[in-house]
């Protein structure tokens, strides 16, 4: 990884958690902050199932199994940019927040999708 520790992934209830991140996820996150040219500020890597009801996570969310990641983003330019990146190394499962960008590839969910958070 050029980009990332796994420590960025870690939930906060679990220190280290965030080995078990999915190494094919994380490769491709890499790989897409390379092409994105802005920094990916990770708000939510790999999630305990306490983290997850705390943060009101889908009891399904990928973020339990390290297929998934939240990366910060509050301007339109980095929401463009980090979009675009993450599309060109083949995620097609992308939430969009104001504050955030949510993506996975968990493939026991359907692709090419996109919906947004209120």
């Amino acid at each position: 990884m050029q980009y990332f520790k796994l420590h960025e992934f870690d939930s906060p209830d679990v220190p280290g958690s965030g080995a078990r991140m999915n190494r094919d996820f994380i490769e491709l996150l890499d790989e897409a902050r390379g092409i994105a040219g802005v920094p990916f500020r990770i708000n939510s890597g790999y999630r305990t199932a306490g983290r997850n009801e705390i943060v009101g996570g889908a009891p399904d969310s990928s973020h339990l199994r390290g297929l998934a990641a939240d990366i910060s983003c509050t301007t339109s330019t980095a929401r463009f940019r980090i979009i675009a990146a993450l599309i060109a190394v083949g995620f097609t499962r992308l939430g969009i927040h104001k504050g955030f960008i949510h993506v996975d590839n968990d493939s026991l969910k359907s692709p090419g999708v996109t919906w947004l958070y209120a």
